[in-house]
């Protein structure tokens, strides 16, 4: 195993032991904040796909986490005030609904969004994210731009989203599920057009591969896995706003991508870690703290070749 195996392993167990560990011994902020990072690192392997082995940049991937959210949050409004459907299966139909509804949302703008390229596509799906946005912010009966309260989690059989440890444990083995899930994709036939396409797409056309289909369907699975860390997300804050798809979200996303390293695995785990932690001390000391966070960025850009994964060594593991 290269180094960048075992640092892939390392971090995955500090971030598996050390939370649960701050939370046994009275320390549950550190498991709150665990948990929101484990969350936006699904978010963020999900763009990696796209934006790291595929090549597109996407500023509206928030919208799928938002629209992940609002499937949490919706169903869960009507089945408080309305009375309608089972407590106890709620969770099996939020979940998948989530799903679904991202990966239909991704393949109907997908449809229209890989038909530019470069900064145009950079903008169509900026503001395809922005039209969800104040769609959401013009339905008064969800809170609009106030957002909507959660006052009940996705509830299953199995497992019990109201203990911090057992959303944290759902949240944590979904990241490497996902961070397995993605692996396969780019190691398979499939990813490899993927990724050819990002070099040069007219050669991999001249070879018969017909690239929009397969930058298509990259799109839909992506925003799928954003939808679901959407809907993790809102079983975690239990409230919900268009804030959540906000262009400046996406933005975010895109930062820890780049920061971790794009187009590799462990990349977007050690971008997410970084920058919550980095947010969560700097909030401390400034409102400002945009700013460094700005210079950060140029740094690793200008002077780490691959982001912080770059650092341990170039071949993908």
């Amino acid at each position: 195993m290269t180094t960048r195996g075992w640092i892939t392993l390392a971090v995955m167990a500090l971030l598996g032991v050390l939370p649960p560990l701050f939370f046994l011994t009275g320390n549950p902020f550190y498991l709150d904040l665990a948990t929101r990072l484990v969350i936006l690192a699904i978010a963020a392997v999900s763009l990696n796909l796209i934006l790291g082995y595929g090549g597109l940049v996407s500023f509206g991937h928030a919208a799928f986490v938002g629209l992940g959210a609002y499937a949490v949050g919706i169903p869960a409004h009507h089945w408080l005030y309305t009375g309608w459907g089972d407590w106890a299966t709620m969770g099996y139909v939020q979940l998948p609904l989530a799903v679904l509804a991202c990966a239909v949302f991704a393949l109907l703008t997908g449809l229209v969004c890989l038909r530019t390229k470069g900064v145009y596509f950079i903008m169509i799906t900026m503001a395809f994210a922005q039209m969800i946005y104040y769609l959401i912010v013009s339905i008064e009966e969800y809170g609009g731009d106030d957002g909507l309260v959660i006052d009940t989690r996705s509830q299953f059989a199995w497992i019990d989203l109201d203990n911090p440890l057992q959303l944290f444990g759902l949240a944590y083995v979904s990241l490497i599920v996902s961070m397995v899930l993605v692996r396969l994709i780019v190691n398979s036939r499939f990813g490899m057009v993927l990724q050819g396409a990002k070099g040069n797409p007219d050669r991999m056309a001249t070879l018969g591969f017909n690239v929009y289909v397969f930058r298509l369907v990259a799109y839909v699975i992506s925003g799928a896995m954003a939808g679901y860390a959407g809907a993790l997300l809102g079983n975690f804050t239990t409230f919900i706003s268009p804030e959540m798809m906000d262009w400046s979200r996406s933005g975010e996303l895109m930062f820890m991508v780049i920061l971790g390293g794009a187009s590799t695995t462990v990349g977007p785990v050690l971008g997410a870690v970084v920058f919550i932690v980095l947010e969560e001390v700097l909030s401390h000391f400034t409102i400002y703290w945009h700013l460094p966070f700005g210079l950060l960025l140029m740094a690793v850009v200008l002077f780490v070749r691959g982001g912080l994964a770059g650092m341990f060594g170039r071949k993908e593991d």
